[in-house]
């Protein structure tokens, strides 16, 4: 009894869920296409649009703010960048440090495709040549192992 009375009680002071009211259809499909862009704070790889939480909720709500007080879609990247840096864009530019990001793959993928075709036009005769024995040779050298005599007796068999 007393946890349900603490729980109305509680109840009253919690924050309540993020919410405004939708623009007219074009506006609000530019809020969404915005959305899309900014990365949400809480789950990673999903954008704000995207996401169920408060936080995302809340950037959606002052996407909503911003191009109801007649923002450029620029301005408001611009303003996301500025309080969260250019990691709540979901594609950053390719530009300074991220332009590593974007290349160094390629890099990568390039640098495997010509090591696999040099392993690939390694002659054949290379190192396994030297392994093999020359035919004249027909008994190995005498050795005093005879764990090893023993071994070659078996293989001569």
């Amino acid at each position: 009894m007393k946890a349900l009375l603490l729980g109305l009680v509680l109840s009253a002071y919690a924050p309540q869920q993020a919410g405004s009211a939708l623009l007219d259809p074009p506006r609000e499909a530019r809020v969404q296409a915005l959305g899309k862009q900014l990365r949400c704070p809480m789950c990673q790889g999903l954008s704000i649009a995207d996401s169920n939480s408060s936080a995302a909720r809340a950037q959606m709500d002052k996407v909503r703010e911003l191009v109801a007080s007649e923002k450029t879609d620029q301005e408001i990247r611009e303003y996301f960048t500025a309080r969260y840096g250019e990691w709540a864009l979901l594609e950053p530019p390719a530009s300074g440090m991220n332009l590593l990001v974007w290349v160094l793959p390629l890099f990568l993928l390039l640098g495997g495709g010509i090591a696999i075709a040099r392993t690939m036009r390694r002659p054949a005769g290379g190192a396994e040549a030297a392994v093999v024995p020359s035919p004249e040779r027909k008994e190995p050298p005498q050795t005093d192992d005879p764990y090893l005599e023993a071994v070659r007796a078996e293989l001569r068999r």
